[in-house]
């Protein structure tokens, strides 16, 4: 016959440890170094970079303080470079063209005729056919600086213009006004000796004015 009260089996005896304690300790300080570190990092990271854009910011400001303002020229001398101020002051001066001063046909005498100057005639051209100086010819036409052919009309003094009559051969004319009878010839565009009744002869100066 069993007995009224079992026995009581042998129960092991539970055994305490610390052991998951610490270990979550452990765990748990390992994350919060683990934060701090990258807390640290992070940190660091933003530090340098304001460190690197104030540095940038800096050297702008300082170039910019390094270079000068460079006023803008206010004529047109400053703008010049020196190559060209040099080669300004060797270069000399150039004469200004006269202006050649006007002669009034009553201070030279005899009459006055027109010219129309013709293709290739110029003023020391003409001047040399009515036997006067290039100067004299440019004074009696101060106001035309350039002739032009067929369109220019040049006023030319002259001693006298005669009207050819009976008997007058250009001898005879020339010794008449004491010219020769060469010049007449010139002055009236003739190649030939030949005159013909009516026709006006231009009689130049003897000597040139």
């Amino acid at each position: 016959m069993e007995d009224e009260f079992p026995k009581k089996r042998n129960i092991r005896p539970t055994e305490k440890s610390n052991l998951p304690v610490v270990t979550l300790l452990v765990l748990v300080l390992l994350v919060l170094a683990m934060l701090y570190v990258g807390y640290e990092y992070i940190s660091d990271s933003s530090t340098n970079s304001e460190e690197l854009t104030s540095i940038v910011v800096d050297s702008s400001v300082d170039q910019n303080a390094e270079e000068p303002i460079l006023d803008e020229p206010d004529t047109e001398d400053e703008t010049l470079t020196e190559t060209e101020k040099k080669t300004e002051e060797d270069e000399p001066e150039k004469p200004k063209k006269k202006a050649t001063p006007a002669i009034s046909a009553s201070s030279l005498g005899g009459e006055q005729i027109t010219h129309t100057v013709k293709s290739g005639e110029t003023y020391s051209s003409i001047a040399a056919r009515y036997n006067l100086k290039t100067e004299t010819l440019k004074g009696l036409n101060s106001s035309i600086p350039d002739i032009k052919a067929g369109v220019t009309k040049l006023k030319v003094q002259v001693k006298a213009v005669h009207t050819v009559g009976p008997g007058d051969i250009l001898r005879v004319v020339a010794n008449e006004y004491n010219v020769s009878k060469e010049t007449i010839m010139k002055a009236n565009g003739k190649t030939r000796d030949i005159s013909e009744r009516g026709e006006r002869l231009i009689i130049p100066f003897s000597d040139k004015k």
